[in-house]
């Protein structure tokens, strides 16, 4: 007999999980997902839809880039699915009815919240449109960006006076940390790296002092955020433009392009030296200024080079050692190292955020900080009261609400067994009724049977008789 076949992709409980016994949900081994949602969909209007579809971008590919909202869905129905399908942290963006640009910054189930204003933003579209030469756009979202801050940490000088306290300032970098899966230097990979989140935190100048009007209080004493979202490119440096035409050509040839327009035209030349070497011909038969000839410095950096290597077996390897001199391989010695100059190009959207209050709960919940509202000690522990009073509250509703459930469950099972229960004698007192009808029935026609026979013998006795007669 043929042996059953086991699904080891698909089916429940197959073999195909990570080692050491870690399920692919666990905190341990899930990356960071986000939900990017505008809360009243179609009163927020068509830019700031648009940058949500920005921001969207930005946060590829751990987002859900085609979610589509409605009017009617409300907060609790994207926190309910946020379990089910993993979603770590909440993007709220909404508008209030006096035109002000909000974004709530939640992590899922229990919070902390971070509310934003958003004070400026510019879209994608429009930091093209500033661009001489755009980025396209190409295998940058494949992989999460990486995220550089600075200043979310306030220095502990004299003069200045932190505007929001040491542990939310800490808190408040975790959350932007936790966006994106951490980047190990030592693991990652720098073909991986494709793009930049900046975030910068504007430093309040100076202390509040009594001379200090209340706009320029505001204006200085603010948690200020301002978002950058740039796309690393890299190009060889210390290269000749003839050089560089000449491997520009060389992957036009190996892509088997049909168009000849970027190959350098050498039927004018005697010898190749010519063309490499004569900086006017390589620009095209023209004169090439300054800054082209010139080697560029600024943000060079160098990098292994990424080259593929022939896998050697031990005899090539035995044999590749013994034809150098010195019993060494020169090929695995120091590995070939290039220079590459570093150019950020932004692809947006920017943001300046202004931090308004920070809550205890996703979007509910105790105020832990509040940008224009001071609270004494004596009013912190009221609220304490309160919020313990709310808690106790909320445990004894669902306390009771438990117990209600159970009792309906009792009640409902005991109704179905005696329901059952009634069933069973309906249907045994209805078989007893059907017999006795049975009953009936037979006595009848025994009955009628025999008057049948006792006439049909008196009949042949009186004919009998006649006929004798």
């Amino acid at each position: 007999m043929a042996r059953r076949r086991t699904k080891k992709r698909t089916h429940v409980g197959a073999r195909n999980g990570p080692p050491n016994g870690i399920s692919a949900n666990s905190s341990a081994t899930r990356e960071p997902k986000s939900m990017v949602i505008r809360t009243g969909a179609g009163e927020v209007g068509p830019k700031v839809s648009q940058l949500v579809k920005d921001v969207r971008s930005m946060m590829e590919p751990g987002t859900a880039s085609r979610l589509k909202e409605r009017r009617s869905n409300r907060l609790r129905d994207y926190t309910a699915m946020a379990g089910p399908l993993g979603v770590s942290h909440l993007l709220l963006f909404s508008r209030s009815t006096t035109g002000n640009t909000n974004l709530r910054l939640a992590l899922t189930p229990r919070g902390p919240t971070l509310h934003f204003r958003v004070e400026q933003y510019a879209l994608c579209k429009d930091v093209r449109k500033t661009q001489k030469r755009p980025h396209g756009g190409g295998k940058e979202y494949l992989t999460a960006p990486l995220l550089v801050m600075n200043n979310f940490i306030s220095p502990t000088a004299d003069g200045i006076q932190p505007t929001v306290p040491k542990h939310l300032e800490s808190l408040t970098t975790t959350i932007f940390q936790s966006l994106f899966p951490p980047i190990s230097p030592q693991s990652s990979p720098l073909s991986s790296i494709r793009r930049v989140l900046l975030l910068n935190r504007e430093l309040p100048k100076a202390s509040p002092s009594s001379n200090t009007s209340k706009s320029e209080l505001e204006k200085d004493g603010a948690y200020i955020l301002n978002l950058r979202h740039y796309a690393i490119t890299t190009r060889r440096t210390g290269l000749s433009r003839g050089i560089k035409r000449l491997n520009a050509a060389e992957r036009m040839l190996k892509q088997n392009r049909k168009s000849k327009r970027g190959l350098p035209n050498l039927g004018k030349l005697e010898d190749v030296a010519d063309y490499l070497l004569d900086p006017s011909a390589a620009a095209g038969g023209g004169f090439t200024s300054g800054s082209e000839t010139e080697v560029e410095t600024d943000a060079d950096v160098e990098v292994l080079e990424t080259n593929t290597r022939k896998v050697l077996s031990k005899k090539q390897m035995a044999a590749l050692r013994s034809s150098n001199g010195d019993g060494k391989s020169h090929s695995m010695g120091r590995p070939n190292v290039e220079k590459r100059a570093v150019k950020l190009v932004e692809l947006g959207p920017r943001m300046k955020l202004r931090m308004t209050k920070v809550e205890e709960g996703v979007c509910e919940g105790k105020v832990m900080w509040h940008e224009s509202i001071e609270k004494t000690a004596e009013e912190v522990k009221e609220m304490e009261k309160v919020w313990d009073n709310r808690r106790r509250e909320k445990a004894e509703r669902k306390r009771v609400q438990k117990e209600n459930v159970l009792r309906k469950r009792n009640e409902n099972r005991e109704k179905s067994k005696k329901a059952n229960g009634d069933d069973r004698n309906m249907k045994d007192g209805e078989e007893d009724d059907e017999d006795e009808d049975v009953d009936m029935h037979k006595d009848e026609w025994d009955s009628e049977g025999l008057e049948g026979d006792v006439e049909s013998e008196i009949n042949e006795r009186d004919e009998g008789g006649f006929s004798s007669g």
